[in-house]
């Protein structure tokens, strides 16, 4: 007989601001058992009010609170329905991860703030609340982020073949996992933020399904090149970013203004692939074989792009693992809120920069 089943939930909402990944995981062996799995989209307002309270505002403080609140109600009914999804008790699970919506990351200023009200949420879902991942890395002078490279390595890790993993969400950021050395992983640079962010304010639409307007366009080179200047893509990694650097001034301050809609588009996913593609060929010598994951996974134009842009390499997705790439982040959450109940570090210092290995997150019991 096997152990006995040890339950944990993972939310996970961010950068795209799209709504919340809610997931059961049976973490009581060494490969994580996917249970129950559920989407709840945000609506339009929140994610306006989210997407508002990342530069500053009039009264934000008392906006930003009140946001929380409501990230904890809807983080609390994405959990009641995947329980019930899985007829499973909340007395059983033994904690929620949870990532909480980031409104500001500068680690450069030693802080970083994930909102959803943790409390609130421990005490509308009946069980313990572990989140604030990031800060205690920050304390220790590193990034805060990305924190899932560790959950990579523990799961992903091939004994021979040197594999890179590759989450596009809002921002991208890629794991290292060489068959021999440490695993080692950064944020690239925007995922599908900026995509998305044009094609809602000229489609209506919230993202370009399968990049099809992107390849209805063309990559302007200048404008290309004035974007590939950020120097961001310069840096060393350690690194990490978010939307207080990536944002639509960001890419107005760029545009000449004669550019069309779709030609921006169509460079825009350049960008992503070729700042993912650089950073691969830059750090991750010997790659071969890359997996996808996030919402970006399923954009057919970017996943045809990368693969030209890396001849040498196999380009999939961690699905082809068995690892759903759509709820692989919210079981990561689910798994380091595992490691912060049994003490143990759960950051990898050579992927945030931090000086020593640390415990994360803040615990806040049922």
């Amino acid at each position: 007989m096997g152990q006995p089943a040890e339950l944990y939930a993972g939310l996970m909402s961010g950068t795209s601001l799209d709504g919340i990944d809610a997931v059961l995981a049976d973490l009581s062996d060494s490969q994580p058992r996917l249970l129950s799995r559920y989407y709840l989209p945000f609506d339009d307002a929140l994610k306006g009010e989210l997407l508002a309270l990342h530069q500053p505002g009039h009264n934000e403080l008392h906006r930003t609170l009140l946001a929380g609140n409501r990230l904890a109600a809807l983080y609390a009914a994405a959990i009641e329905r995947l329980l019930d999804l899985a007829g499973t008790a909340p007395t059983q699970v033994r904690a929620i991860g949870c990532h909480g919506q980031t409104i500001r990351h500068r680690p450069e200023h030693g802080y970083t703030l994930q909102i959803g009200n943790a409390a609130l949420l421990a005490e509308l879902a009946g069980i313990a609340v572990v989140s604030d991942f990031r800060s205690r890395d920050i304390a220790a002078g590193g990034q805060g982020a990305p924190l899932v490279p560790a959950f990579h390595d523990r799961i992903l890790r091939h004994a021979d073949i040197h594999r890179v993993v590759v989450n596009i969400g809002g921002i991208s950021n890629l794991t290292n996992l060489p068959p021999k050395g440490a695993a080692s992983g950064f944020d690239c640079g925007p995922g599908n933020l900026l995509m998305d962010a044009w094609c809602m304010q000229h489609t209506g639409k919230a993202y370009d399904e399968n990049g099809e307007w992107a390849a209805s366009g063309k990559v302007r080179p200048l404008l290309l090149e004035h974007m590939l200047a950020e120097p961001f893509f310069a840096l060393a990694p350690p690194k990490s970013s978010g939307r207080d650097l990536f944002n639509m001034s960001w890419l107005q301050d760029r545009l000449e203004g004669s550019e069309t809609a779709a030609d921006v588009q169509a460079t825009l996913l350049e960008l992503t692939c070729r700042t993912i593609a650089q950073a691969i060929e830059l750090h991750c010598r010997g790659a071969r074989e890359i997996y996808l994951c996030g919402g970006g996974a399923h954009n057919q134009a970017l996943r045809t792009r990368l693969t030209a842009l890396l001849p040498d390499c196999t380009v999939g997705t961690t699905d082809d693992l068995g690892v759903s790439g759509d709820y692989l982040e919210a079981i990561a959450f689910a798994w380091l809120a595992q490691q912060t109940l049994e003490n143990k570090p759960a950051n990898l210092p050579a992927v945030t920069g931090a000086r020593h290995p640390c415990v994360l997150g803040a615990i806040y019991p049922a």
